[in-house]
């Protein structure tokens, strides 16, 4: 029987980070070990393409708090960049979903320490294929302070992903002021990625995995309402927010959230916002992953073209021709698609 270390090298690739999701095994013996790179080229011009919404796990930080990868479901990062290759992907930017917000204090510092630490050490021996975004223990602010201050100024990270609420507390909570305060000074970007909405469990029961399917969604759609609503994007207009999954539900409903201050004004009476609710999402990033041609027009109108940059989601499949998705949708310049792909991520990760 291989032992725990030995399970970790070669989940890992030395690095101790794997790629896992759904039928990965499969997945990867599907990829052809000569398959070629796709490259990406608008009216003459190589696009450097960027996937902005790309899953990873530790299998050694997971451990510390009695969870493992299952050896059936790793892919290793040489296996990832064939699929990157295949799919016509040149740089994958790596998050973590949170798993830790419940985690004492020191436990969460030795995960986040532990992950950072990897997802640079992978960075730097790819560094044309993968940049990362730190982890961080968000349910205590200061301390997810120093940590982004450290993996971005130390270990090279981009900035941070975070789930959308942290332990039933809303984003826009006043606690974390700090931490938006701290990434808007370095500049760099807050991925939020849903962690589904507990309380509505019960009603997500049966098929169909709608808490997965409705609820992660949701969670974004009430995260975004309440950094506008509440006036966190006022207090810190220099963020650069990024939100997975086109940002849920709000940018196809929007207009709705103009509209309640003037049916229901002594329901926005305890803060006066500096626009229309609708504005904001101008000066925020949605990832591509909405499935339609038709879906990613829509999402360009309500928030601008350069607004939007690619995700796929991976290892999970629910995005499995990402480039193809904005390639083929009509009405876009060729500069909004050359955007789209790559060139307002690369601005955002600060990838030449």
């Amino acid at each position: 029987m291989s032992t725990r270390r030995d399970f970790l090298r070669n989940a890992g690739a030395m690095t101790g980070v794997a790629f896992v999701g759904c039928n990965l095994s499969n997945a990867a013996a599907q990829t052809s070990a000569t398959s070629r790179r796709r490259q990406v080229v608008i009216r003459g011009r190589r696009i450097k393409t960027v996937d902005v919404h790309a899953h990873c796990a530790i299998p050694e930080a997971m451990a510390l708090m009695g969870l493992k990868v299952t050896p059936e479901s790793l892919l290793i990062a040489g296996d990832r960049v064939r699929m990157m290759d295949e799919q016509g992907i040149d740089v994958a930017a790596l998050s973590i979903n949170p798993f830790w917000y419940a985690a004492e204090r020191d436990l969460a510092a030795q995960i986040i320490k532990t992950q950072n630490e990897r997802l640079a050490e992978l960075c730097a021996k790819q560094p044309e294929r993968f940049v990362a975004f730190a982890s961080v223990a968000l349910q205590y602010p200061e301390l997810a302070v120093q940590q982004l201050e450290d993996a971005v100024k130390k270990l090279g990270l981009r900035g941070a992903a975070i789930g959308g609420s942290v332990n039933g507390e809303e984003l826009s909570n006043p606690k974390f002021n700090p931490f938006w305060a701290k990434a808007e000074e370095l500049g760099v970007t807050v991925f939020i990625h849903p962690q589904g909405v507990p309380p509505l469990a019960p009603r997500l029961k049966g098929s169909g995995f709608l808490d997965n399917t409705i609820g992660n969604p949701l969670e974004t759609t009430i995260a975004l309402s309440h950094l506008i609503f509440e006036g966190t994007l006022d207090r810190f207009p220099g963020l650069k927010l990024c939100a997975a999954h086109g940002g849920g539900y709000l940018p196809s409903y929007a207009d709705r959230s103009d509209h309640v201050c003037l049916v229901f004004p002594d329901r926005c009476k305890d803060i006066v916002l500096k626009k229309k609710p609708t504005e904001y999402l101008r000066q925020l990033y949605f990832d591509s992953i909405v499935f339609t041609p038709q879906a990613l027009k829509h999402l360009a109108e309500q928030v601008g073209a350069a607004q939007i940059v690619m995700g796929t989601d991976s290892p999970y499949p629910w995005s499995l021709t990402p480039i193809d998705h904005i390639l083929n949708a009509r009405g876009f310049s060729d500069a909004e698609r050359a955007a789209m792909l790559g060139d307002t991520a690369g601005k955002l990760l600060g990838i030449r």
